[in-house]
């Protein structure tokens, strides 16, 4: 095997277990260094859109996240007055194969995917693994390796970095991530209360705009995950309390007894993209290439969406179907999809949920109960807010 025959991968996340899975369906040698000692079990993502989920059937990874996971036919928007506007994913069922979205968390996408890895000789993931410099020429890419056996070096024609938002490899190219952190962060709790039980005609995902505090709920197998903004002067500890965790628990549902608290996490929120995917031989995907808020649950599916963008191109490139020029397209398609509309949808939705200023409530009140109400207006939401928009206007793009 050649070196420049061989694609090497830093991050054992959904963009990086992607990339590896196309890659290796094709007959390319990969590795996939991962720096911890197993599988990552976060809980931050947990939404597949539906074109996600057309994509990830061609791994066979679809059926397993369903069966796992929960399906959620519908959208909603409501305030605590009992404003409520609902969106049906069924108006986009002659798009995609999966007129729904599917909630799972995504470390269970990350096992499927590592799992179906394992079958291939050709293919290895390396745990306790981690990418901490690299070098290149015209001809390859030579990472440095600290693994369970000390340093090393590893040579291959290409490297992907899908190794998050604190990425070695962007670090290493020298690469910014440009953009912001918003001054407050988001709480998640999840508890086994049944909010539907209480809340009338409550639907799995649902945006409670409030110019106070607004919130987000999302039914999971066994639970409700509720997402909070926390006020920037708020400290770790207090945010993760039991008494404020309750506090905003009871803020959806006053009850005379006390939630059960199943986990929580707190995280900083960044809306940021880094200045180029690609350098040389290298490229970002995933969250070492965008971040943002995650109200319409696009981070994960973005990076999904990279991962499958770049893997194919590498494969008509090492199969010799394409000159390596074609690995340009790859920027110029996914880049400009998390500066304006990623960045651009999520702001917009972080805003509309928090506005203050009675008059902008009214008009964005308005504007979503005219589109719910008009199913031409509502089928064009579902398409930019499930990402079929997206990937129409990258796919477009020369």
């Amino acid at each position: 095997m050649k070196d420049r025959d061989r694609v090497l991968i830093s991050g054992a996340g959904p963009a990086g277990l992607v990339a590896a899975n196309v890659l290796a369906d094709a007959g390319v040698p990969v590795t996939v260094f991962e720096a911890e000692s197993s599988l990552p079990e976060n809980l931050r993502a947990s939404t597949f859109h539906p074109p996600t989920l057309d994509m990830l059937s061609k791994l066979g990874a679809s059926r397993r996240l369903i069966e796992m996971g929960l399906i959620a036919r519908k959208l909603q928007y409501r305030d605590l007055a009992g404003w409520v506007v609902e969106f049906d994913f069924g108006l986009i069922g002659d798009l995609t194969d999966h007129p729904f979205r599917v909630q799972c968390e995504q470390y269970k996408l990350n096992g499927v995917l590592a799992e179906r890895l394992a079958r291939f000789a050709h293919a290895k993931i390396e745990f306790s693994s981690a990418v901490t410099d690299l070098e290149q020429d015209r001809d390859v890419v030579t990472v440095s390796v600290e693994g369970p056996d000390g340093p090393r070096t590893e040579t291959a024609g290409w490297l992907i970095g899908a190794d998050g938002g604190r990425s070695r490899v962007r670090e290493a190219l020298g690469v910014r991530l440009e953009g912001f952190t918003w001054p407050e962060r988001f709480v998640v709790a999840s508890t086994p209360f049944e909010f539907a039980d209480v809340i009338p005609n409550l639907c799995e995902v649902s945006y409670f705009a409030d110019p106070q505090e607004w919130f987000f709920l999302l039914r999971m197998p066994g639970v409700w995950r509720a997402m909070f903004p926390t006020r920037p002067e708020e400290q770790d500890a207090e945010v993760l309390s039991e008494k404020s965790i309750e506090r905003r628990l009871q803020r959806i549902w006053e009850r005379p007894g006390r939630y059960d608290i199943a986990h929580r996490t707190l995280y900083s929120v960044h809306q940021r993209v880094a200045e180029t995917y690609r350098k040389g031989r290298v490229f970002l995907a995933g969250d070492a290439a965008h971040l943002n808020n995650p109200l319409g649950g696009m981070g994960m599916n973005g990076g999904i969406h990279d991962a499958f963008n770049l893997a194919e191109k590498l494969v008509r490139v090492l199969h010799g179907e394409a000159s390596e020029s074609e690995l340009d397209r790859y920027e110029r398609q996914r880049r400009p999809i998390a500066l304006e509309y990623v960045n651009t949808i999520t702001i917009a939705n972080k805003r509309n949920l928090e506005a203050r200023d009675p008059e902008e409530q009214r008009r964005w009140r308005e504007a979503m109960t005219r589109a719910a109400n008009d199913p031409t207006l509502a089928r064009e939401y579902l398409i930019q807010v499930s990402m079929i928009a997206s990937l129409r206007k990258a796919a477009a793009i020369s």
